[in-house]
Formats: structure tokens, sequence, C-alpha cells
């Protein structure tokens, strides 16, 4: 049997270990929130591209996150016909290290080299690689591996999840809902685009399709904020609005971060975003003389302010070095964005990616720096966006990088801490929504309530160690605000304001000193033999077995955790019952799988259905949960197995 083995790069990364200043385990910290030191949020970037494709395949296969040298060597002795690697252009010095190892431990794998480094020439990768990946990485290893195409349709929804940490304490839990790959808007920077022509792949079609992944989050963690990884959701107008429709059907309100161009956001009433459950968008400011098609529609000024009375908060993002900018212009422009006071912002070195038109322009005209044309391991440590490596009409290399830094150190002490941004967001949000007629935004403030009031622990840090007097006074004007709308702090939570205080200066502290900056290794097994997990094949053919017209039972596997759920759908009779229950005893006493039933789809028509799950199950009960509907309504057999069994909790099992 055809094993695969799934990598990124080794760990440890970052300036500190030579790489550029793009490279890390982190988008925000890294290249959004770099100068806010101990007030960064902090969140790893997995690669997930790697668990969507493991999900979809036949063959067993192991995915790793960062592991370090001796973790990767470890996988590595165990066999592997296929080892894939993960790799962008700042990594590619990482990505030989990490193939030099698969050569030494495990010289008989085949290496896949994959991810937007392979923007590269055949030349370039030839000496790395027995197969190079350039399109949507599933059908790729689906051919190679010698299985049956599957359509993008049928392709399955891995339950990959984010976890954030402020002041070194985790506070949010993100799922990662892939929408789509690719950008039709054409940007001639843009490697997404440009990677895949300009085309957009839709993973999930319809705006149902994408909720029904955000409800299977849901089930696991009802808090679950949420994060569609698609250039630009909401271009597609038609997907958006039925999404929108499910989010007012279901009557929760949910908390969603979405990417969208300045153009799609203009096809919609605010408040419409709102009822989406929308919160967090990111828009490509640019550069207001850019003349990207994207910044087309409403003014920043009208549109941001929109934004940010709906309690949606704005992570812009502003190139520096385009051909039309000088030191005037640029600062000019970062005035005009600091105006709009954006919750978060990235600040970019315009950069000739290999692929883009950019790339190709610059090179005809004999712009792009001597020493990165005639290296490719050079070009490719400095393609991150943190160095100028165009020879600018009027700029020097060093003015365009210090102007970068100038800018991120100044919306600092300019508008202080993203985190305190946010929350004023959120603030206006509440203010805006709390009296609507409207029962979804109803929801939505009272969800911006609840958030504004996690937050309160964090007030007391950013008086004492805000970046000057002006800074902190403004936090302080902020917590007064809260206290006047949502009530003053429990003593509980004046404590953990001093907890908190004293987590600030821990993680300041440990930042300087690079303590506990990189993370532990992500491994997910996925239908490999491992003593916990071999059984697997068992569940999955259950799906097929009791499909009838008026029931259906969909299998899904959460390999992180070795964790099977069942969700029952529609009517299941008496014989058929009968056969489920007992394979599902007889595959437990195999081994005793932790095991959810999810009962919100599922309706009783016999009373014996369930009493023979009782009879059979009961034993099982430490390692078996349950999902139902709203017990207030549900069928009084289900409120016996309440009893019986404990209710899946995120924090349980």
């Amino acid at each position: 049997m055809k094993k695969v083995l799934f990598t990124s790069i080794c760990k440890p990364i970052g300036e500190k270990y030579g790489d550029p200043a793009s490279v890390g385990y982190e988008l925000l910290h890294g290249q959004v929130t770099r100068s806010q030191g101990m007030f960064s949020p902090r969140a790893n970037h997995l690669q997930y591209g790697l668990e969507y494709i493991a999900e979809n395949l036949q063959t067993p296969t192991v995915v790793l996150h960062y592991p370090s040298k001796s973790e990767l060597i470890r996988e590595l002795k165990k066999g592997y016909d296929y080892v894939g690697v993960g790799f962008v252009l700042p990594t590619f010095h990482r990505m030989k290290e990490t193939v030099a190892l698969v050569r030494e431990y495990s010289p008989s794998s085949k290496i896949v080299l994959g991810g937007y480094g392979t923007v590269l020439s055949d030349e370039d990768l030839k000496p790395y690689a027995d197969h190079v990946c350039r399109e949507e990485g599933v059908g790729f290893m689906r051919r190679l591996l010698g299985e049956p195409e599957l359509p993008i349709s049928e392709y399955k929804h891995p339950l990959v999840t984010s976890k954030m940490s402020i002041f070194s304490v985790p506070v949010t839990n993100t799922g990662l809902v892939f929408g789509g790959l690719g950008c039709p808007h054409g940007c001639d920077f843009c490697c997404t685009s440009h990677f895949f022509k300009r085309q957009h792949i839709r993973l999930l079609p319809t705006g149902k399709s994408v909720y029904n992944v955000m409800e299977r989050h849901l089930d696991h963690d009802p808090d679950m904020a949420f994060v569609i990884l698609d250039e630009d959701f909401l271009i597609n107008k038609a997907r958006a609005m039925e999404f929108r429709d499910c989010v007012i059907s279901s009557g929760k309100a949910i908390s969603l971060f979405v990417f969208g161009s300045m153009k799609a956001l203009s096809q919609y009433k605010v408040s419409e975003l709102a009822e989406m459950g929308i919160d967090g968008v990111w828009i490509g400011y640019e550069g207001a003389r850019s003349g990207f098609a994207k910044r087309e529609g409403r003014s920043p000024q009208e549109l941001f302010k929109d934004l940010a009375d709906h309690g949606i908060m704005v992570l812009a993002s502003m190139i520096l070095g385009l051909d039309y900018q000088n030191p005037d212009v640029i600062r000019e422009e970062f005035d005009g964005l600091m105006a709009l006071k954006p919750s978060l912002t990235q600040f970019a070195i315009y950069g000739p990616l290999k692929g883009t038109p950019l790339y190709d322009r610059v090179v005809k005209e004999g712009r792009l720096r001597p020493e990165y044309s005639k290296d490719v391991e050079t070009y490719c440590r400095t393609s991150g966006g943190f160095k100028c490596m165009i020879k600018h009409p009027t700029m020097s290399y060093e003015e365009v990088e210090g102007l970068q830094k100038w800018c991120f150190d100044q919306y600092f002490q300019r508008l202080g801490p993203s985190i305190y941004r946010v929350v004023d967001t959120w603030l206006n949000g509440y203010r805006t929504m709390r009296d609507s007629e409207n029962p979804i935004l109803r929801a939505k403030a009272f969800r911006f309530a609840k958030d504004i009031r996690n937050a309160y622990p964090i007030f007391l840090a950013g008086r004492v160690f805000g970046p000057n007097a002006r800074v902190k006074a403004w936090i302080a004007d902020l917590e007064k605000q809260a206290y006047d709308e949502l009530g003053a702090p429990t003593f509980k939570e004046k404590l953990l304001s001093l907890a908190s205080l004293v987590m600030a200066a821990y993680t300041g502290l440990a930042l300087k000193l690079n303590i506990a900056q990189h993370p532990k290794l992500v491994r997910t097994p996925y239908r490999m033999p491992e003593p916990a997990w071999k059984d697997f094949h068992v569940w999955e053919s259950m799906a097929e077995k009791y499909a009838t017209p008026e029931f259906s039972l969909k299998v899904e596997f959460e390999h992180a955790r070795q964790r099977v759920w069942l969700r029952l759908e529609g009517k299941l009779h008496g014989s058929q019952a009968e056969r489920l229950w007992t394979q599902v005893e007889e595959a437990m006493a195999q081994r005793r799988t932790q095991l959810v039933f999810d009962f919100k789809k599922f309706q009783v028509s016999e009373a014996k259905t369930l009493k023979s799950m009782r009879e059979k199950l009961s034993q099982y009960r430490d390692t078996v949960r349950v999902v139902f509907p709203k017990l207030a309504h549900a069928h009084p057999e289900l409120l016996i197995l309440a009893k019986i069994f404990q209710q899946y909790h995120n924090s349980g099992m």
C-alpha cells in the first residue's frame, strides 16, 4: 500500500535564523502588526492546503506542520512513497533543506513540490523534485497516485481551525472555510491571480455549501468564528446573498472575516454584510492613484465609515514603491489612510513575483535589481514584500524600505494597538444595531456586546503599556465608553485585568528573549494503519450501506483527534436501525473509538429505533457523545438518550 507524507518547511524559521522579514509562522504578527510588540495578536499560519488535499485522497497520508529537523527525520524513517513539500518563494532555501533531509533519510521517496513557490522554472526546481504541482492539488495528487478522478463538487471539506492569542492567552477559535482558489481581478503584482490564470476555482460553489461547512464547525464549537479563504468572496453576489439567507434562516449571529475589494463591497448595503455575520474584511487600499480596477465603487472615506458604523473592522493593505509615488506622495497617502482609521494595516513593497505581469515588465525594462536577476535563491529570499527589488524612477532602494518601516511605526504611534481599534469598532456596531428591527442584526449587536465584555481585561494593559500618552488616554476613554454602555467590570473581570497586565509584561519579555516563539509540531494522520486509527474503513463503509430514499448516514472523520462523527438525517426504520446499531456495537467492541452521533436532522419514526441503540451502546457512554436539536422541541426518545449519553461539547471528549 502506498503512503504519502505532506510537510511544511522545518522550524526554526524567522529573521533571527537568517530568513527574510516576511518569513515566519504568523501572518498577522509577521506582516500586519509587526511593530506592535506585546499587543500583537498571535496565530500560527498552518499550510492548510496540505490538509485539504490529504482529506480528499484515498491513499494513507500524514500531514506535518512545522516539524523540527529531528521530528521530520523520525517521520521519514517510517517509510513513504511520496513526500510533498509546500513552500513559497521566500522559503525556497528552506525547501532545499527539507528536500535534502528527504533524500538522506528516505531516498526511495518521490518528492513532490507544491505551493506558490512553484512559479519558479522547471530548471530551478528540477534538482529538488520528481514532480511539481502547479495546479489545484487534489486533482494533481489523485492522478499521480492512480486514484480515480473526483469532481470538485464531491471534494470533502476538512475542519481546520486556528487559535488566536492575546497576551499569550488563547481568546478565539477560528474555523477556516475554503471557498475558492484564484482571483479574477488580475492585479499586475498578484501571484494568486496569475497562478490560476485569472480564473476562480470554486471549491464551495453555493452560499448554502459555504454555510454547511460553518454548521459543521459550529457543532464542535458554538462560539466559533470564521474566515472564508477566497480572494474576493463578495464578487459573486448571488452566492454571497444565498449565504446571507442561510445565516438569517438560522437565527444565529456568526463572526466572519472575508477578503473583499472596494468594487465588490460596493455591490451591497453594509447592513447586508452585517446580516451575513461579517465583522472583518481585508481591503486592498493599495494606493490612491494606483488605478487598480478593484478600487472602483464607493469612495474609501464613505465605505470605511459605513463599515465601522456597523461593527465591521477593516484590515487595509497599502503598497509602497509604485512608480508614481515619491516620499511626499507616500506620506500623503499614508495620512489619508490613517484618517480612515482602519483597525489593522499591512504595508508591502511593490514586488515582482515570477509569473506576474509586473515581473515580466520589470525584467523587460531592465529594472530588476542586478543581484536578484543573477541568483534565484537571492531573488527568492527577498520576494516577500519587505525589500525593494525594483529600480524606482525617483527613490532609492533604502528610501522605499525606510518608508515602509516608518508606516508600520507611525500607525502604532498614531492609532495605537490594533486590538483596541477592533474593540472600538465592535462598540460602534453594538450602538448601531442593538435596537434594530431586524432580528439577526440585533443578535449580531449582542454578540458584539459579549465580545466587548470579554475584552474588558485588556484595557488595563493598554493604559499602562500603550505606546504614548495620547494613545493611553484614548484607550482609557474607550474603556469608559464600554463601561457606560455595558456596565462596570465585575470583581472577576478586575482580577482578570490584573492577570492580563502580568501576561502582557510576560509577552513583551518573551518576544525580546525569543522565548516560546515557535509552534509545536502539528501531525495529522489520514487513513493511516496506526493502532488507534486503523479501523476507519469500518465506519467509512456504513454511509453507502444504510442509504435509502428516506435516510442518509454521513460519516466524517476528525483526523487530528481521531474521532468519528455519524450524522443521521431522515427516518431510520426498524430492521435497518437494528443492523446499524449492531454494526456500530461490533465496531466499538473492536476498538473504543471516540464517537459522536449527530441527531439534529434525525426524525424518530418508531420508539424502538432508538431503544436498540440505548441497549447496545450504553456500555460505551464514556466515549460516545451526542448532538441534539433543541431539546425543548425534541422527541421523547431523544430526551431519554440525553439522560444516558453526554451531549458533545468542544471542551469535552
